[in-house]
């Protein structure tokens, strides 16, 4: 498994896609550790240290160069959600770029309403969003929201769900900003750590559940997603609204 791990790995590597590659470095070098501790043939050691040397110096390489790229502002990987796929919970995606030094968010999307439209859930998507930011390890303090009204007697729903997640999360010491736009399009959510997140279909990637009591109605890493790209970048200063 390890040697397989670390093929992967050199793979992705010749590609250029180096976040994916350096995953697999780390994780086809602890396979072979392990393969080490439990070898007893002298030979076989020397060779297996040899090639985690080798690995190992690989992808503190990468590690470099993708900082360097943080650093230049010039960072860019995009993920593929492919029609029906699963895993792809908000934790899930969101984990790695939420470290503890996060304390203000900013979201943009137009559709952040429609509690019981048949094809949108967006006000439960935008508060489990929120549930995973509270939960950390991050320890955000405000997140700033730009959407835009809902139509004709939804916006009332609107406001009532939105002013109802802004005092729970008031019981929590985060600080909820609603601002609207009647022209926004774009979808992004950004972190002051300078990462920013782009998903084609904001935070409604997720397909609608088979009922209330079927698998993936509760656990969003259950659930099935529409077919999306999320592309992810780190800049040196994160703009504000």
């Amino acid at each position: 498994a390890g040697a397989e791990t670390v093929k992967r790995a050199v793979q992705l590597d010749v590609a250029g896609r180096f976040q994916e590659s350096l995953v697999c470095y780390q994780e086809g070098i602890d396979l072979l550790l392990q393969v080490v501790k439990a070898t007893t043939d002298e030979a076989k050691k020397h060779r297996y240290r040899q090639k985690i040397s080798e690995y190992m110096t690989r992808a503190e390489d990468i590690k470099k160069h993708i900082e360097k790229e943080k650093q230049d502002g010039k960072y860019h990987k995009q993920i593929r959600i492919e029609e029906n796929a699963t895993g792809f919970g908000y934790e899930k995606l969101f984990h790695e770029y939420l470290t503890e030094i996060v304390s203000e968010v900013w979201v943009e999307d137009p559709y952040i309403r429609q509690v019981h439209q048949a094809s949108r859930y967006l006000l439960y998507n935008f508060l489990r969003f929120c549930e995973m930011l509270v939960k950390g390890p991050c320890k955000v303090k405000t997140i700033h929201l730009l959407t835009s009204y809902d139509e004709g007697s939804g916006r009332s729903q609107q406001m009532t769900a939105l002013e109802e997640i802004k005092q729970s999360l008031s019981n929590y010491g985060v600080r909820l900003n609603i601002d609207f736009s009647s022209s926004i399009h774009d979808r992004e959510i950004r972190f002051n750590n300078g990462w920013m997140i782009k998903i084609g279909r904001g935070l409604d990637y997720f397909k609608k559940p088979q009922g209330r009591f079927s698998i993936g109605y509760c656990d969003f890493d259950l659930r099935p997603c529409h077919e999306t790209t999320v592309d992810v970048f780190h800049t040196k200063h994160t703009k504000k609204m």
